[in-house]
């Protein structure tokens, strides 16, 4: 039975990941902060502030998922804010990579989120694929110094992955639930595009990642339908059969209530799935209405 330890397990992606891998024979282990933690997993206390982790999370071990790190969008970017959202990030992946190294852990992957945010927060015509450098805006660089501390793992001759990931779409949780308003309407223009995936073709995605040996480097981990926000809100509305109003909120409302933070929603450019069609990987949930069916 190959071992699996998961960081973020508590997470909306965490929970679906670990219930599907549990179900295909993995033993799942769980990182936490908490020393009661609420699930059925064997769990292993760390503290990534305090660099601490409990060395027997990693006996026998044979791949990490990587999913923790503070919300992007849970609160305003205050100065200390973003130093978090970085930190969470960068440090507690490299108290993995050193843990990994000290203890000298014949890991066979080390799989980790990443975003699309890596391409910036600006709204353009560019379709962007992995080639593509980091922007050089907020989120580009976040995600510029999470995949450097990611690669890491490269030097010890460990196969790595990193998935910039879109909206994740799930039926209890995360950004679909924020929208499902009574009455629905496009944030701003309703121009910017919302690279989207279902959560069970990203939880896929990160089995296929343990499974095929193929995988290596950085991925898209969004869906090949590309969508602007005005497009998705049709969409969610016809689904849910709500009413839709095409004036949306005006940005400067949405500027003041979050300040910088305003331009996750107010901005959004296309991201290619392409390599990951390349490399083999069918997708449960392709286009926007089936996904939305499937989770409302």
């Amino acid at each position: 039975m190959e071992k699996v330890l998961i960081t973020g397990g508590s997470g909306l992606i965490g929970r679906r990941l670990s219930f599907l891998l549990k179900s295909r024979g993995y033993e799942v282990r769980i990182l936490s902060r908490s020393n009661n933690p609420k699930n059925n997993y064997k769990t292993f206390v760390w503290n990534v502030t305090e660099q601490y982790i409990n060395d027997s999370a990693f006996e026998g071990l044979n791949h990490i998922i990587h999913l923790a790190g503070a919300g992007i969008a849970d609160k305003r970017w205050s100065e200390k804010r973003k130093k978090e959202i970085i930190n969470s990030r960068v440090d507690s992946t490299n108290l993995l990579y050193a843990t990994v190294k000290r203890l000298q852990i014949p890991l066979q992957s080390f799989i980790s989120a990443s975003a699309t945010g890596f391409y910036g927060s600006f709204t353009t015509q560019t379709t962007f694929k992995e080639t593509d450098k980091a922007a050089t805006d907020f989120l580009g660089k976040v995600c510029r110094l999470w995949e450097k501390s990611i690669f890491q793992f490269n030097k010890e001759k460990i196969r790595t992955v990193a998935f910039r990931t879109g909206i994740v779409l799930a039926k209890n949780g995360g950004a679909l639930k924020k929208m499902k308003t009574p009455i629905i309407s496009p944030l701003g223009d309703g121009k910017q595009y919302m690279p989207w995936i279902h959560i069970d073709d990203l939880c896929e995605l990160y089995i296929k990642a343990i499974e095929d040996t193929n995988f290596k480097g950085a991925y898209n981990a969004v869906s090949t339908e590309y969508h602007s926000n005005i497009s998705f809100s049709k969409a969610l509305a016809k689904i849910q059969r709500r009413l839709f109003i095409p004036i949306g909120a005006p940005k400067f409302i949405l500027k003041l209530i979050f300040g910088e933070m305003s331009t996750i929603i107010l901005n959004g450019s296309k991201v290619s799935a392409s390599k990951i069609k390349q490399i083999g990987f069918k997708f449960k949930f392709e286009t926007l209405e089936d996904s939305l069916k499937n989770l409302i």
